[in-house]
């Protein structure tokens, strides 16, 4: 399938909106699972978007921006993953080894302008010796304005204008190829969700993991509410027994202090 020119345009205005929330990092609809919803929403198959979303959000759960280091973009890697399952008719898992390199494109860009972006600090510095806000404020917003609209035609020139070659590339590529890819998208997750689960991951936290391999790999559902309620039971008993616990070191602490005072040895 083809992307139309005002799809391509859709495709750009919600990259910048996406882009300018990823370096603000504010509401956070610069993650995968969004992306590439709202862009299968754009291309009328929102089905793809979701999967695709779900596959590339696991892949960047333990991925996220830590100071002056950027990872892959998220945002054009979920664009493009979307853009490339749906115009070669490939699996989302496929389509998410092609998307890196568009992710590791705009995540060097984006260091290039962390570099370049320092050369507007003496006019910052000028600009507060002077008490000048207004014009403080007009030059914060010159580095949004270029990351906004690079993000924009970043994406357009991504989705629309090289879906012709990207389209020649993937068809030119033998079976054992792009099924080394589709592995690789398939594997992918499981690595962001590992990267995640060496963080995060505690002893006490175990026995939900399992439970959740279990239910998740051996019971055959066609469902998730279940099983989402399920989580959602364990994530409320743990909520009111970690706030029990809470409580009970709270007056055992308030108890050590009652005993500490008012003996007779303590003098006047």
């Amino acid at each position: 399938m083809e992307i139309t020119f005002i799809q391509g345009l859709l495709i750009a205005i919600w990259a910048m909106i996406a882009g300018l929330d990823c370096w603000l990092q504010a509401f956070f609809i610069f993650r995968p699972i969004i992306v590439c919803t709202i862009t299968g929403l754009i291309l009328g198959d929102l089905k793809m978007g979701v999967i695709a979303g779900g596959l590339t959000e696991l892949a960047f759960a333990g991925l996220t921006p830590a100071g002056g280091t950027q990872p892959p973009n998220t945002v054009l890697c979920g664009i493009m993953t979307v853009v490339v399952a749906y115009t070669n008719n490939i699996a989302p898992q496929t389509a998410i080894g092609l998307s890196l390199p568009f992710a590791m494109l705009m995540q060097y860009i984006l260091l290039i302008y962390y570099s370049s972006f320092s050369l507007f600090l003496p006019s910052f510095d000028r600009y507060a010796e002077e008490g000048n806000a207004k014009a403080f404020k007009r030059l914060n917003l010159v580095p949004m304005v270029i990351v906004t609209l690079s993000f924009g035609i970043v994406a357009f020139l991504s989705a629309y204008a090289a879906q012709g070659p990207m389209r020649t590339l993937v068809n030119s590529m033998p079976h054992w190829l792009t099924h080394g890819f589709e592995l690789a998208g398939g594997i992918l997750p499981a690595v962001g969700f590992a990267m995640l689960l060496k963080v995060m991951l505690k002893a006490r936290y175990l026995p939900y993991l399992l439970l959740g391999f279990v239910v998740a790999s051996m019971i055959p559902f066609s469902n998730v509410l279940p099983v989402a309620l399920v989580g959602a039971v364990f994530a409320m008993i743990e909520f009111y027994h970690s706030k029990d616990e809470e409580k009970t070191m709270a007056k055992i602490k308030e108890l050590e202090v009652n005993n500490q005072g008012g003996g007779m040895n303590d003098g006047i």
